[in-house]
């Protein structure tokens, strides 16, 4: 039995980081956030006179910034219980290379500002091409609606915090439990994606291909941070994605349609296609998940000799390795 455990455990683990546990915990901890900090509400009357008294646009945007609450609470859990705090390592500014598991040089960090743009460049540019492609195909049609600098800033400012808010529960704080406890780097890639499609189970006009989408995005999004250290690009890509589909082009964000953006959708008239779904937006389309697919098998394939990038938990094992003989040769 010890045997087994040292093969597939690590020393520095907490029993908290065990998979079921780590996952109820993340789930416990996103309710409890957004019950115990409803920031949203405080910023419901600043964002109805940013948007010239648009109450609904107003709401749609405190619903995005509600998620902030999110960002305080997993804070706190990771500042106020000591061994937690390494996983601040995972979020700070970073240029340098690493040498990952295997010894070989890790590819250049993704925590920096060029990380940022490269995560805004792909979310931009992949759910851009769905929605040329359905608009080519006679999908959907869209109309221009206005633009106004101070809401669209706004607006993207509150998408980001609603994105990150997804990227630091489930790419940073549980991606970050499980690889503690766990020697085999893809039950933290698989088990955090499962969790983060079962966090969107109950969105609007849910299909099979739209959660399917959801656990590839959280498969990319993993591979993003085990071999370039790039939480921020994760965070980058998802909220690009979402302003994209959402804000600028209008159509459905995960099964939600925002109450403001640049381009308006003519929903009588759009059709399912292959890169778009009436109910979940490209989301929930086949071309959208052949994309994220395609995506995947590259950073894989490009990647697969190098191994992880930053390895946070490393020191930790050491210690726990060292206190352990300690207490065998006592």
């Amino acid at each position: 039995m010890n045997a087994l455990k040292e093969k597939h455990l690590r020393p520095g683990r907490k029993i908290t980081d065990q998979f079921l546990i780590a996952s109820v915990l993340t789930f416990a901890i996103v309710l409890l956030s957004t019950i115990l900090f409803p920031l949203g509400d405080l910023a419901l009357g600043f964002f109805e006179s940013v948007l010239g008294g648009d109450r609904d646009a107003a709401v749609f945007l405190k619903n995005y910034f509600d998620f902030f609450g999110i960002w305080i609470g997993l804070f706190l859990i990771v500042v106020l219980f000591k061994g937690n705090r390494t996983m601040l390592q995972a979020l700070k500014y970073s240029r340098e290379r690493a040498r990952g598991a295997d010894g070989l040089p890790g590819n250049r960090a993704g925590n920096n500002f060029g990380g940022f743009l490269i995560g805004l460049a792909l979310g931009f540019g992949c759910n851009g091409f769905c929605i040329l492609m359905s608009v080519l195909m006679g999908d959907i049609y869209l109309e221009y609606s206005g633009f106004k600098l101070l809401p669209f800033l706004l607006f993207f400012l509150c998408v980001f915090i609603q994105s990150a808010a997804e990227e630091l529960t489930d790419r940073w704080y549980l991606y970050q439990k499980l690889r503690r406890r766990y020697k085999a780097p893809w039950i933290a890639i698989f088990v955090n994606s499962l969790v983060f499609m079962a966090m969107h189970l109950l969105n609007p006009g849910v299909t099979f291909l739209a959660m399917l989408q959801v656990f590839l995005v959280g498969v990319l999004f993993s591979l993003f941070v085990y071999y370039y250290n790039g939480l921020w690009v994760a965070m980058a890509f998802h909220a690009a994605w979402n302003f994209t589909q959402s804000i600028v082009f209008g159509l459905p964000n995960s099964g939600i349609v925002s109450a403001y953006s640049v381009f308006k959708l003519d929903a009588a008239s759009a059709t399912s296609g292959l890169f778009y779904n009436v109910n979940f937006g490209v989301e929930g389309s086949i071309g959208s998940n052949i994309i994220l697919l395609a995506l995947i098998l590259f950073v894989f394939l490009k990647n697969r000799r190098k191994g992880e990038h930053t390895d946070i938990w490393a020191d930790t094992d050491q210690a726990a390795i060292a206190k352990l003989a300690g207490e065998t040769t006592a």
